[in-house]
């Protein structure tokens, strides 16, 4: 069984490393009841270029690994970082550029989870 309050560390401090660096438009997918996900939840937020992409990415395993003393299971995407997918086994990470996460549309892929969208004040 994985640990809730576990889970829950890691959602916030996965969202504390892309805010840090002022990522965008972040949505937590909740797929716990979703049969056959490959994981509990999907982090996805927006950087507005292959710059902020790197530097979110970047932000969140810095975040990660001083706060929860974890890396990624696997990293993909980071050689043009225009959709960069970060897998910590429970929760993957997408980091997109606009066009990208709206060509992709993952948020309507899983429209059966539940979504809820991070409102930040910068």
């Amino acid at each position: 069984m994985i640990d809730t309050q576990y889970t829950k560390d890691l959602l916030d401090s996965i969202v504390d490393g892309i805010t840090n660096v002022k990522g965008e438009e972040i949505t937590i997918l909740d797929l716990r009841e979703i049969e056959n996900a490959i994981c509990q939840y999907f982090v996805i937020c927006t950087g507005n270029s292959n710059t902020q992409v790197s530097a979110i990415t970047g932000s969140i395993e810095r975040t990660v690994k001083s706060e929860m003393s974890e890396r990624p299971f696997q990293v993909e995407g980071r050689q043009n970082n225009q959709w960069v997918l970060m897998d910590y086994t429970n929760v993957i990470v997408h980091v997109f550029q606009k066009e990208y996460r709206e060509y992709y549309d993952i948020e309507s892929l899983w429209g059966d989870a539940v979504e809820t969208r991070i409102e930040m004040e910068y």
